[in-house]
């Protein structure tokens, strides 16, 4: 499934929701920084599937993927350098980055072969950092429940920490690390909530591994 498409069509329903979860949004940017912290200073890193750059700028990074036009177009704006292409073909050299963040690996048609793809351009000891929703927690089971009523997740593939879990280590990484944030449902979500070590209660994970 294209799904480029579908965020180019509705990017301003998209820039919507986060204004209304802006709760929810910085809960998951406060998890993501929690892993950023464990990582050495001056250093190179991209997300791929940038999307219209709220979490790229949020947290200083600079270069990010995205096929959808209309979403890079905004996370230009936002002071994003975009690179057009897509997480299972990245147009990078090999070796060139020390980390990689993913936050949407729900909407990837080739989870396995993306994170093959970040394999390959992460530098030695390079980490790779994923924020998802866990499907086996409160949202992933809402999300999974009402995918024929959402514009975004209707073709979305949601993911268990143990699938992503055996994908890492499937794909070359090693030293995995969790927390977790987004205690309760998305309407309960009224204040930013600080993460939480390891998952099995918040629907927000993100794990840190590094490579082999």
């Amino acid at each position: 499934m294209n799904t480029a498409n579908i965020f180019n069509e509705n990017v301003e329903a998209y820039e919507a929701w986060y204004e209304k979860y802006s709760e929810v949004y910085l809960s998951e940017v406060a998890a993501i920084k929690e892993q950023f912290l464990k990582l050495p200073e001056n250093i190179k890193g991209i997300e791929v599937g940038v999307g219209t750059g709220r979490f790229a700028q949020i947290l200083g990074i600079k270069e990010g993927i995205e096929p959808a036009n209309e979403m890079a177009a905004l996370a230009l704006k936002r002071g994003i350098e975009i690179i057009n292409g897509r997480a299972e073909n990245l147009p990078i050299k090999d070796l060139n980055f020390d980390f990689v963040l993913f936050v949407t690996i729900c909407h990837l048609n080739n989870i396995k072969q993306a994170i093959k793809e970040a394999q390959r351009v992460l530098k030695p000891q390079g980490s790779i950092i994923i924020g998802f929703i866990d499907k086996d927690q409160k949202i992933g089971k809402f999300y999974e429940e009402n995918r024929m009523r959402s514009t975004f997740f209707r073709y979305a593939n949601f993911y268990s920490v143990a699938q992503v879990t055996k994908l890492l280590k499937e794909g070359g990484f090693k030293n995995l690390e969790y927390n977790q944030t987004l205690f309760g449902n998305l309407e309960e979500i009224k204040e930013v909530q600080p993460p939480k070590k390891g998952y099995g209660a918040g629907s927000f994970v993100v794990v840190r591994a590094i490579k082999k």
